[in-house]
């Protein structure tokens, strides 16, 4: 079932690339059905899992990106729909289809969880910084595009990123509301992690990898918006910034889910 949703991800993705370049309108609604059925097929998929493990899929960081898949794409879905900017829609979906690809090369459906991923604060830390991670990817994919355009407006270059992309102004308001809607949702995790999460593990220590790398991120990026605010960071610098601050996301949840492990790990 996940390389048929991983097939849905890849058909889905390469008709919004293929309406982004091509002048003709063919897919212009189609592909938003696309995404409609693939996201139905990944709900499904993650209720079946669900049952199947008897626990949410949050155990390892393979099940971790797709639900990391899941969420963009259902963000981006519900932005779609509400301000009718189709344009965007191949510089976030890749991020789904790079997120689904890593879980459907790598998952496992064997494998002894530990008990404590019956206790409910447990889902709602982990869904709820997963959701802010997802908002951080969108903001880091308006970053690109607003990145790509910036350049294409500088050399003069009007081609089809100039007549597909929202203009600059657009981009960077996505980028930081994108980044204001994640920061908040990371800081409802850490509050409910710090007040949940001492109980729950005998083991629980706040120097545990996973904790410091996301006080780091939460931190970077409140000096961020705080800069923003301020306007001490705009345009370009800006876009610059939500990008590095993705990146260095990324690289902290590989790291904690690979070499750097600790009692976050949910598997006996």
């Amino acid at each position: 079932m996940s390389y048929w949703l991983l097939l849905l991800y890849f058909i889905t993705f390469i008709s919004y690339l293929y309406d982004f370049f091509s002048d003709r309108k063919f897919l212009y609604n189609t592909k938003r059905i696309f995404l409609f059925v693939t996201l139905l097929f990944h709900a499904i998929y993650l209720v079946e899992r669900t049952f199947f493990l008897g626990h949410l899929p949050i155990v390892t960081q393979y099940e971790i990106f797709s639900l990391l898949a899941f969420a963009i794409g259902f963000t981006y879905f519900l932005l779609e729909l509400l301000s009718d900017i189709r344009g965007t829609g191949v510089f976030i979906l890749i991020f789904t289809l790079l997120f689904q690809t890593k879980s459907t090369l790598f998952i496992q459906d064997v494998y002894v969880p530990n008990s404590v991923l019956n206790n409910y604060p447990l889902g709602t830390h982990v869904i709820t910084a997963i959701l802010g991670f997802s908002a951080i990817s969108i903001s880091s994919a308006y970053a690109l595009m607003y990145l790509l355009l910036y350049k294409n407006i500088k050399t003069n270059k009007f081609n089809v990123i100039f007549k597909r992309l929202p203009n600059l102004e657009i981009l960077e308001q996505m980028n930081f509301f994108a980044i204001i809607i994640g920061f908040i949702l990371l800081t409802i995790a850490i509050i409910i992690g710090f007040a949940w999460l001492p109980s729950a593990f005998p083991d629980f220590s706040y120097w545990d990898p996973k904790i410091i790398s996301t006080m780091i991120v939460w931190l970077i990026y409140s000096v961020g918006i705080i800069l923003k605010l301020r306007g001490s960071i705009t345009g370009k610098r800006f876009a610059k910034f939500s990008i590095y601050g993705f990146i260095l996301s990324i690289l902290f949840l590989l790291l904690t889910g690979t070499i750097l492990s600790g009692f976050h790990n949910f598997v006996n």
